[in-house]
């Protein structure tokens, strides 16, 4: 059976992670998170459920009054020991 992954564009992600349009957009710009792909037509971009889990994380760690900074080494950390797919 295929996977189905939802895709959401900026403001979905907005409102499925209570984060302002704002802070998504900071986000991006000191990547924190990524676009999984971009329309080649109008450049729209799009996001996926693996980005809503990282923001929850990343809702998680503010919580605990983590930097931006330490939540970017915690990012990095992870992708480090995630196995590289084949």
């Amino acid at each position: 059976m295929i996977p189905r992954h939802n895709f959401y564009l900026i403001k979905d992600l907005s409102r499925l992670s209570g984060h302002s349009i704002h802070t998504l957009k900071y986000y991006l710009k000191i990547e924190l998170i990524r676009e999984i792909h971009r329309t080649p037509q109008t450049r729209v971009r799009l996001f996926d459920d693996s980005t809503l889990e990282k923001l929850s994380q990343i809702r998680s760690w503010r919580k605990e009054h983590k930097s931006l900074a330490e939540i970017q080494r915690l990012l990095s950390l992870e992708n480090q020991a995630q196995p590289l797919a084949s």
